[in-house]
Parts: structure tokens; C-alpha cells; sequence
């Protein structure tokens, strides 16, 4: 890669043309001062919350940039996509404003609601492979076979620029902004929030955030050129990308200043407290920048947080406030060997109560032991307040004469 093809890149990138071709196609997602969050971390943090967007992410504007940027001959022969579900639906979108038709291929563990929300605008949507990047491939195989026009999901000068419009509003509201927190699938939201933002102000600090489990480009970055991974494990499957694109991969070893990465999880933690605290309702890639901003080495700076999505079906939103109030200590699961005798459950609910542990349940079951003559195996989970909470409960018990095994 030399720095001319680096620079025509950029050259290439009218981030107010774009601007202008999403007028009235876009919401107005304003930043949210989140004064929560600003005591917490110790710097300004605002959100921009592109959940709000139309589609419920920011993928609409990459991909309706690039396809009123097609012409009709290119429209006529039909386009195709892939996508982890946002990218599908902004595609699916634009198509049909368009008038053109399209094929999403999305992988089959796409969370429903991401492939009925494509399926709703008309398209043909196919499932195939377990992860994005086989989707990926079979949507390029059916591209040359059927000779569509293939749209991109990241690694795209025309998606880029339509997802750098981001950096575009946030300035225009704050304009003296020191930091944007970007979530990195592929790396086209970062490459376009960064390019675009330093256009403007050179000093302002792009980080972008991957979850653990999927840290394509910070191995590539830190291998000095584009890495696949063998796989990837994340519940951020918005960004469960295993190889960033050629593009993107210049543009943010150029233009972003650090990558933050957070577990599982912390995104869960996070995506309670956004829902908690603004209700909003973030899918776990779009929880990802609050969760970066909590581990900031900076204070008193103004950050931007980029909520990139919101499309979550009810079954993970479930799964992840179960697993995030665990994570947060609000949540705490154990098991009691009782003798078997009576009173000895009313103690227990004593105990908890003086604690202002809140009962959620309880199960008391005396053939769940080895011996169950003698002895009941009580499970029991309530309700705490954070983890030092918990500890005093289990110090508690246990100077009460009981032992207690943890399950949650």
C-alpha cells in the first residue's frame, strides 16, 4: 500500500456530498448528553444514538450513499449483499427507493428480527453459513453467477463515505469534540467517522472498540497486515467480522488513534445501563462504545459514543439483562445444604430479608442430594446490590452455621 493510493482514497471521499444525497432519508439521531454516565467515567459523554436511525442503525447511510451513486444500467441488473442483518436491511432500504431488486445473504443464525426487518422491504433473502464471512463469500459467488452488483458491507469508498456523514452531525453540534468512540466490525463506521471527523479537526482522537472475541482488526493492525481470524465468539454478532477489508484496514491504521477492546461481558453490563439510564435499546455491537468509554485513560474530555444499532429480538434482550445483572452483581444464585427439619427454610428467608436480599426464586428440593434423609438442597436467587452486597450475604450465611456453593 503506498500513501498516493492512500490519498486518492480519501481524495475520493465527499463526506457533504453524501450529506446531501441523505437528506430526508435519514433521522435526525442528535446527541444525548448523558449526564450518568459523565459522573461515572470522568470525562462529557454524549451518545449518539444511531439505534433511532431509520432501519435502526447507521448501515442505511453507507449503502443508500452508494446505491443513488449507481447508475439505472447498474440498478437494472439487481444487486446483492451480505450481511449480519443491518447492512441488509439499509440495503434492502435503498433498493426499494431505488426500484431495484436485491438478494441479502445472511447467515443463519441471523437474529430473526434482522432477517424479517430485511424481508419486509421486498427482497430475497437467503440463509446460508454460520458466521458472516461464509454469507460473504456465497453472496460474491452468486454475484458472478448472476452478474448483480455487489454492494459492500464496509470495504466500499462510497459505503464508507455514507457512514462517515456521522462525524458530520457530531461536529455541527459539538463542535470542539476531543473524542469519538466507534464500534469495528469490518471497519467501514470507523473508516468514514475518522476520515471525515480529522478532515475537519486534525487533533480530534477516533477509538474504536472490538469485542474480545472477534479482534480482526487489532491483529491485523498489530501483525502489520490484513489477519483472518479462525474464528470468532462474541455476542456482538453486528461485528463478528473475521477479516477486515483492504480499505478500511488502511484507512483506520492511518486515521484512528487506538482500539479499545471489552468482553462479552462488559457489552452486556453496558447495554443495561444505556437501557436503564436513557431508555434506549442498543443491540450488543451498538453497547460497545459505552463500554470502551469506561475504560478511557482521559478525563474531562468531551466523547462521543456511537450507538451503531438497536435491531435486537426479544429472546437475546432477555438472555443478555439475565447475564448482565449477574455480570453487574444485581443478580446473585446459590445452593444450601439444609438439614431436614422444620424452620430451617424460614432462617434462611430471615437472614435475606435482614440483608435486603429480594427473594426472585426459590426451589426446595429434598431429593436433589445424596442423602436426602438427612439433609435439603435449597436453591435460592435474589436480588442484590452489586457484588460487595453479595459478599456480605455469603459472610452472613456462613457465620449462621451454613455453607453456600454459588451458581450464578
Amino acid at each position: 500500500m503506498t500513501c498516493e493510493n492512500l490519498d486518492r482514497w480519501v481524495e475520493q471521499l465527499d463526506f457533504k456530498g453524501a450529506k446531501e444525497r441523505l437528506k430526508n432519508k435519514t433521522n435526525p439521531t442528535r446527541l444525548i448528553y448523558s449526564d450518568a454516565f459523565s459522573n461515572i467515567f470522568g470525562n462529557e459523554i454524549y451518545l449518539k444514538p444511531e439505534n433511532l436511525q431509520v432501519t435502526g442503525a447507521f448501515k442505511i447511510r453507507g449503502a443508500y450513499n452508494k446505491i443513488s451513486k449507481m447508475t439505472e444500467e447498474q440498478k437494472t441488473k439487481g444487486l446483492i449483499s451480505a450481511s449480519a442483518g443491518n447492512h441488509a436491511q439499509g440495503v434492502a432500504y435503498s433498493a426499494k427507493e431505488a426500484g431495484a431488486s436485491a438478494t441479502i445473504v445472511m447467515p443463519s443464525t441471523t437474529p430473526l428480527i434482522k432477517v424479517e426487518g430485511t424481508r419486509k422491504y421486498g427482497v430475497d433473502v437467503l440463509l446460508y453459513g454460520t458466521n458472516f464471512d461464509e454469507a460473504f463469500h456465497k453472496a460474491e459467488e452468486i454475484a458472478k453467477e448472476k452478474n448483480l452488483e455487489f454492494v459492500h458491507p464496509f470495504d466500499d469508498l462510497d459505503v464508507i463515505e455514507g457512514q462517515g456523514t456521522i462525524s458530520l452531525e457530531i461536529l455541527k453540534e459539538q463542535p470542539d469534540m476531543d473524542i469519538i468512540i466507534v464500534p469495528i466490525g469490518g471497519g467501514g463506521l470507523i473508516s468514514g467517522i475518522a476520515v471525515a471527523a480529522k478532515q475537519i479537526n486534525p487533533n480530534i482522537k477516533i477509538i474504536g472498540v472490538e469485542p474480545e472475541g472477534a479482534k480482526s482488526m487489532t491483529c491485523s493492525i498489530e501483525d502489520g497486515h490484513i489477519t483472518c481470524l479462525d474464528n470468532v465468539d462474541t455476542i456482538a454478532d453486528g461485528v463478528a467480522v473475521k477479516e477486515p477489508g483492504k480499505i478500511t484496514y488502511e484507512l483506520v491504521r492511518n486515521y484512528v488513534d487506538e482500539i479499545i477492546s471489552v468482553s462479552d461481558y462488559e457489552i452486556m453490563e453496558s447495554f443495561i445501563e444505556i437501557m436503564e439510564t436513557h431508555k434506549l435499546m442498543a443491540e450488543s455491537s451498538g453497547a460497545m462504545s459505552v463500554a470502551a468509554a469506561k475504560k478511557l485513560k482521559v478525563w474531562n474530555k468531551k466523547v462521543a459514543c456511537v450507538i451503531s444499532g438497536g435491531n435486537i429480538d426479544m429472546v437475546t434482550i432477555s438472555t443478555m439483562v439475565q447475564k448482565g445483572l449477574i455480570s453487574k452483581g444485581r443478580l446473585f444464585g446459590f445452593t444450601v445444604l439444609l438439614p431436614d427439619r422444620p424452620g430451617e427454610l424460614l432462617n434462611i428467608a430471615r437472614i435475606l430479608a435482614e440483608m435486603s436480599a429480594n427473594v426472585v426464586e426459590v426451589s426446595h428440593d429434598q431429593f436433589k442430594t445424596a442423602d436426602r434423609l438427612t439433609d435439603v438442597v435449597l436453591q435460592v436467587q435474589v436480588e442484590a446490590n452489586g457484588h460487595d452486597h453479595i459478599n456480605k450475604i455469603i459472610e452472613r450465611l456462613y457465620n449462621e452455621g451454613y455453607k453456600v456453593k454459588r451458581t450464578s
